[in-house]
């Protein structure tokens, strides 16, 4: 019995030394960290990666006197653009100008459209390097969410237009409400045949614990400064004049959420498509949601052939504990998206 008393100190030790190496390590590494950038640009070559995965398979049928043959080719094609390059860098001759460049961006909206965070440092970088032929393609999915978060991220799309960058935002899934706000902005809208769209409205909901409270003998004190300061509240006493109040400013963001949406495409008719509804992507071309009806596949695969196409990624350092966060925050978001398909519509 003493032996396994002795065995069980030396491990509670070897525990504790161990937790405090881990501790040290962990602060090391965070304080290395915050040296560090917030984030980095991550830039892949989409047409490159598309030909190499082209020329991959075109290999594969090939017999084997056949590849060798290929691979024959391609190094003495190498060879000969290497030397013609070096041959224009000793003559002083710039590079021929290329293809226009089209930069794709990727932005799946949580409720309250965090992601804007990398949306503005991503357009940010585009708008020092795109030059007039280059265009911007944001592959765009969202149910929507907070006023606040989606009419800034519909505003960091709007620089794009206001330098007269051409906009695509290509919608393969969902981008309905706050995520039909951003897509509207873009100069042109393609969707998925069974994308959802629209949803042009706004909802809030509210639960009220003051009659269980009351029932229970809890008394709850709000005091505000201001008449509207507090129109709804969850544990006190709601009136006739609050839910009043509640519903105007409901009325008014969805104005506001209205006239956005047809000074961003004045040939909607807004009466018809703003009550709330969401329609499927053949639906919304009928309804001039959208200008055309294919996956952002094809419509890649299509500039491919006019353009060289980028992807263009901002990666946030995130912390250990935002991690885990993070992941949390996403189950909600799918949780949250599963009630709004099923009739249980986000704030906008």
């Amino acid at each position: 019995m003493e032996l396994l008393a002795q065995y069980g100190l030396f491990l509670a030790k070897i525990a504790t030394v161990v937790v405090a190496i881990a501790v040290i390590a962990a602060i090391i590494v965070n304080l290395a960290q915050r040296k560090k950038q917030r984030g980095e640009l991550r830039v892949t070559n989409l047409s490159e990666h598309y030909k190499e995965m082209k020329e991959s398979l075109a290999v594969a049928l090939l017999d084997g006197p056949q590849q060798k043959q290929w691979h024959k080719a391609q190094k003495k094609k190498q060879k000969q653009e290497a030397k013609a390059a070096k041959a224009r860098a000793k003559l002083g001759n710039a590079e021929p100008e290329g293809k226009p460049r089209a930069w794709v961006l990727d932005f799946k909206g949580s409720m309250d459209a965090h992601e804007v965070n990398s949306l503005r440092e991503e357009i940010t970088a585009v708008l020092a390097v795109a030059k007039a032929r280059d265009q911007v393609v944001i592959r765009l999915e969202s149910p929507g969410g907070v006023v606040h978060g989606y009419g800034l991220a519909a505003s960091q799309l709007q620089r794009l237009r206001d330098k007269q960058i051409p906009l695509t935002v290509a919608v393969d899934k969902v981008a309905a409400s706050g995520g039909y706000m951003m897509a509207c902005v873009a100069n042109k809208i393609v969707s998925a045949p069974f994308a959802i769209l629209g949803s042009i409205g706004v909802v809030a909901q509210i639960p009220n614990l003051h009659r269980f409270l009351k029932n229970k003998d809890i008394d709850i004190e709000l005091h505000t400064a201001g008449q509207y300061k507090r129109t709804l509240t969850m544990l006190g006493e709601n009136t006739e004049e609050g839910r009043r109040k509640f519903r105007e400013d409901l009325n008014e963001t969805h104005h506001l959420f209205k006239d956005f949406v047809h000074r961003m495409r004045p040939g909607l008719d807004i009466k018809q498509v703003a009550t709330g509804e969401h329609w499927y992507g053949v639906q919304a071309l009928e309804k001039g949601l959208v200008d055309a009806v294919e996956t952002s596949d094809e419509l890649l695969l299509g500039l491919m052939e006019s353009h060289e196409v980028i992807g263009v990624r901002y990666q946030q350092r995130k912390k250990m504990l935002d991690r885990f966060t993070g992941s949390a925050a996403e189950s909600a978001d799918r949780l949250l998206l599963r009630w709004w398909q099923r009739g249980q519509k986000p704030l906008m």
